[in-house]
């Protein structure tokens, strides 16, 4: 029953995205992991939950049956409708709700009765639309009845939790939902609610707050400021619990920010609009007022090249000064960000130690690694990534005294391309395996042979909570490498898939040998196996 959790995040892996340069190596790793896939992943259904599943055969007569079935069925019932697509019981479940809380987070995970954790798969367009329009349907019943019958408040639904959606980043399937089509729908929602209001003064009906996770970009930006707008008085309050924005300009974000509520928000994660630190030093006090923001994402923030040394000085010792203001930030990510040299200044500032830090691409030098060993920070880091930091030479034995630091907490660590050979890994390998909670280690785009991946295999199994290794296709599988390698050509160069089969087949093997063949080993890097701090 331990891993019955880590079987269900994988038996929704989400297709990768489409690359026309990876796809001949993909194609090599399918069939391998799909048999680790079926042998890690079965559904259990217990007789009350076959049982539920039958009663809901017929829907008219299971939607006249709610009102005679004890509320504690609703929770399963709403488990199998969604499921099973049955719109018009989900419907009517979400109409007559009798508590308080309806929580996609608690309702379609792994329970008793079922194993499968529909969560962790992009959501069935038809049953997300079904929940919508069952809420509206409730409000409009409490709108339409209120004056001539009194509302039963003691039951009354007021908060509808849809938060923890699948955001994969997929191609569009019209038969799912991802995180931006819920974005979209729940906006609409929002404002065809104001829009079309027939409450009378006096008797509005008990007011839902709606909790969402909202991605926004400029093609949505306008509706949804507007959705926003809207539900400040509308009996559907809309609470962004994760901010996620993308290519939004300067002044669309403050907007947006400002009509956000600080006692919901969570995480800010503002991607691709490398706004520099001129731009940074706009928005950053809009985000500081959110001082219990317990997850910050940044990008790009680096001093702009037309713009006068001192003003970038300027204007990064601003920022820093903002970064103080945040009591509870647990997580921060700065990737992309040219903070060699300067990692003392940005977390010497922060008010509480750091849980999760993301610091891929961010040209760190040896005194960067070392302040962090040195820091208040190592001792409580669950998540480190590292990406894109080059860790060979100069950088190696600081960054070996950073995993020493950090190995007690440490359950996620990042580590694709940095330039890792197997002479670095076999020097770094007494230290890594003293990381005894590490469930996830990422070491793809490093140049590593057969060899090399073989002695990590046996040494980590030390490591007894390890569950998944992301590692590189071995430098003995290309043909003509340049050495040594840069990491775009491990990328994108063509590997000679039988020998890569082998190179499968025998990891396999050596896995079934130790008795570890519930820990993946894959070559794929755009599956949903990395964790989110929040689920660590």
């Amino acid at each position: 029953m331990k891993h019955r959790r880590d079987r269900c995040v994988l038996c929704a892996v989400a297709s990768p995205r489409s690359n026309p340069c990876l796809e001949a190596r993909r194609a090599a790793t399918d069939c391998s992991y799909d048999r680790w896939l079926s042998a890690q992943s079965s559904t259990m259904h217990t007789l009350v939950f076959l049982s539920t599943r039958q009663v809901l055969q017929c829907q008219p007569a299971a939607c006249q049956a709610l009102p005679l079935l004890p509320r504690e069925l609703f929770p399963l019932l709403f488990k199998v409708a969604f499921m099973d697509k049955k719109t018009l019981v989900l419907r009517e479940l979400v109409h007559t709700w009798p508590f308080p809380l309806l929580s996609f987070q608690q309702l379609l995970q792994e329970c008793a009765h079922c194993s499968r954790a529909l969560l962790q798969e992009r959501l069935s367009t038809e049953s997300m639309q079904a929940v919508i329009l069952g809420l509206t349907a409730r409000i409009h019943t409490q709108e339409t009845e209120a004056g001539t019958q009194p509302l039963c408040r003691k039951h009354a639904l007021r908060v509808l939790d849809m938060t923890g959606l699948l955001d994969d980043g997929v191609e569009q399937d019209p038969e799912t939902m991802s995180m931006w089509d819920c974005t979209a729908a729940v906006a609409r929602t929002c404002i065809a609610q104001q829009q079309g209001g027939t409450a009378e003064p006096g008797l509005s009906p008990v007011p839902v707050e709606i909790r969402v996770d909202l991605r926004v970009n400029r093609a949505s930006y306008t509706f949804l400021r507007e959705a926003l707008q809207s539900s400040v008085a509308s009996p559907l309050r809309l609470c962004c619990r994760d901010l996620r924005a993308e290519d939004l300009p300067m002044r669309n974000t403050v907007a947006l920010l400002q009509l956000l509520d600080a006692g919901c928000l969570r995480r800010i994660d503002l991607r691709f609009n490398n706004l520099g630190l001129r731009g940074l030093s706009v928005i950053i006090p809009h985000v500081a007022r959110f001082q219990h923001l317990a997850s910050l994402r940044l990008h790009y923030v680096h001093g702009d090249s037309r713009q006068p040394s001192v003003d970038g000085e300027d204007n990064f010792r601003y920022f820093l000064a903002q970064m103080g203001r945040f009591l509870c930030l647990r997580e921060l990510s700065m990737g992309s960000s040219l903070l060699s040299g300067r990692l003392h200044q940005l977390l010497s500032t922060l008010q509480r130690p750091l849980e999760s830090l993301e610091l891929a691409f961010c040209a760190l030098l040896p005194e960067d690694l070392r302040f962090l060993a040195q820091s208040s920070h190592a001792a409580h880091l669950k998540k480190l990534d590292l990406s894109g930091n080059d860790l060979s030479g100069n950088q190696l034995t600081p960054f070996q005294g950073l995993l020493q630091a950090v190995a007690t907490t440490l359950l996620h660590l990042e580590l694709t391309e940095c330039q890792l050979a197997d002479a670095q890994l076999l020097a770094t390998l007494p230290t890594l395996t003293r990381c005894a909670s590490l469930r996830y280690l990422g070491l793809y785009g490093n140049p590593l042979s057969m060899a090399g991946l073989k002695e990590l295999l046996r040494d980590s199994v030390v490591q007894a909570e390890l569950r998944t290794v992301v590692h590189p296709f071995p430098v003995d599988c290309y043909e003509g490498l340049p050495w040594p390698p840069p990491a775009s050509v491990l990328l994108e160069a063509s590997i000679n898939e039988e020998k890569f089969a082998r190179v499968e087949a025998e990891l396999h093997q050596l896995l079934l040998a130790s008795g570890r063949a519930h820990v993946l080993w894959t070559t794929d890097i755009y599956g949903r196996l990395a964790a989110d701090y929040f689920s660590l």
